[in-house]
């Protein structure tokens, strides 16, 4: 054979091996993983979620974490339990106080891998131990009505299972992924909000499984939030003999609430909501302390400054007043997730992913909060509404479609795949090295 034609069958197969190497990867093959696992899923969010985890059930949470570290542990990643921190609470009595809080769950796997993603979800809910709301009930063949069903033990699956798929694919090895399972996100996550910082630091991006609503709809752009208490104090008098002695404290706080209340609509989008009063006592006492609790929520974070002078202002009346005094505790602690271009990139990729299974993918802004709210903080674009379709949470009436287990799952196991084979582009690589 001639030189011509040895040299012209070497670049032949050249071409050969690298038209092989760019060839499509088969995701029909990774994802019919998932085509029988909705009976098991089914059967493993029904024993979820006959654990009670509500945020101050410490034994319950334990159980919960001892469930999910099985479960995790099919992954054979590294598992590992982190403390979480006290968190500071405000008793009846005005006393600022150390709460404990269930310990957070963590799994990594691939971490030198060049795809890196920080997957988030909580295991409390809002249901205490002595909540009426502790069974489920099958309101029709897809539906369970059942405490954290769909906020979020039915995420939790999605997201178990959308690893599992990928784990079964050639792709594995190129997704490295740390999962971060809080025991705090329905009280703030106080107690795990560094953790998920740090760990958002070591991702180019990251996903969430709160619910989407019951059609499918994610939340997209988020507001801030911060929950404050204002502790007012007087002085105790009798009511009848000697009134005048006495500073009425519930009497200074029904002027703060007003003067709280009025700073809505202050700012474009900022709402404040007065929603606890403690304090008071028998008819004939003047009562020397109050507990004023409120939630305020800001689509700008510039506007917390605004909010923090007004309050504070209000707080300095009263401690001027003679035989008064007033603290403000609390703070902002989920900062507003606006939408970005990164993070609008992100959910076109996921719309992109969707699309090849059927499923519409769409998106609006919402008042409500999550550990997506932190993480994107970070610096990292986040997508937080990646779990079950569902309705009606913090109630009893919550609700997941059963349908949408295997759904999602299939749904985030393909975006990640996909961004593995590099057939969409890392939804954080690029504002990664354009920044460095």
């Amino acid at each position: 054979m001639q030189i011509g034609a040895v040299m012209s069958c070497r670049r032949d197969w050249r071409a050969v091996v690298l038209a092989a190497m760019t060839l499509p990867h088969n995701y029909t093959a990774d994802l019919a993983f998932l085509d029988d696992k909705r009976p098991e899923m089914v059967e493993c969010l029904l024993r979820w979620c006959a654990i009670n985890s509500g945020s101050t059930n410490l034994a319950g949470l334990k159980n919960m974490h001892a469930a999910l570290s099985d479960a995790f542990g099919a992954l054979k990643g590294d598992v590992e339990t982190l403390a979480s921190t006290p968190h500071v609470t405000v008793t009846q009595g005005g006393i600022k106080t150390q709460t404990p809080v269930g310990d957070m769950l963590r799994i990594v796997k691939h971490p030198q891998a060049p795809v890196r993603i920080l997957l988030s979800g909580h295991m409390d809910t809002v249901f205490a131990a002595d909540h009426p709301f502790q069974r489920e009930t099958f309101l029709d063949d897809d539906t369970l009505n059942a405490p954290g069903s769909a906020d979020m033990k039915g995420g939790l699956l999605v997201m178990l299972y959308a690893l599992k798929a990928i784990e079964n694919s050639p792709l594995a090895d190129q997704i490295g992924y740390e999962v971060l399972i809080n025991a705090d996100e329905e009280i703030g996550s106080h107690g795990s909000v560094h953790m998920l910082t740090q760990a958002a630091k070591r991702a180019q991006f990251a996903c969430v499984y709160e619910p989407a609503l019951a059609d499918g709809t994610l939340a997209g752009a988020r507001k801030g939030s911060g929950n404050f208490a204002a502790i007012i104090k007087g002085k105790s008098a009798h009511a009848g003999r000697e009134h005048h002695l006495g500073r009425n404290a519930i009497a200074a706080a029904a002027g703060f609430i007003a003067g709280v209340d009025q700073l809505n609509a202050g700012r474009e989008g900022l709402t404040v909501n007065v929603a606890g009063l403690d304090g008071g006592g028998p008819n004939n006492v003047v009562p020397d302390l109050a507990v004023v609790r409120f939630n305020v929520r800001l689509e700008q974070s510039a506007d917390a400054e605004w909010v923090l002078e007004k309050v504070n202002n209000l707080i300095g009346e009263i401690g001027a007043r003679d035989g008064f005094g007033a603290e403000l505790t609390g703070g902002f602690s989920r900062p507003p997730k606006p939408m970005t271009p990164k993070l609008l990139a992100f959910f076109n990729a996921l719309k992109t992913a969707g699309e090849e299974l059927g499923i519409s993918i769409d998106w609006q802004p919402t008042g409500g909060c999550c550990d997506g709210n932190n993480i994107a903080a970070a610096g990292i674009p986040v997508i937080d509404t990646l779990g079950v379709r569902g309705a009606n949470i913090h109630s009893a009436q919550e609700y997941a479609k059963l349908d949408s287990l295997v759904e999602r799952a299939k749904l985030s196991a393909l975006l990640l795949l996909k961004i593995a084979a590099g057939e969409i582009p890392n939804p954080g690589a690029v504002d990664k090295m354009e920044t460095s």
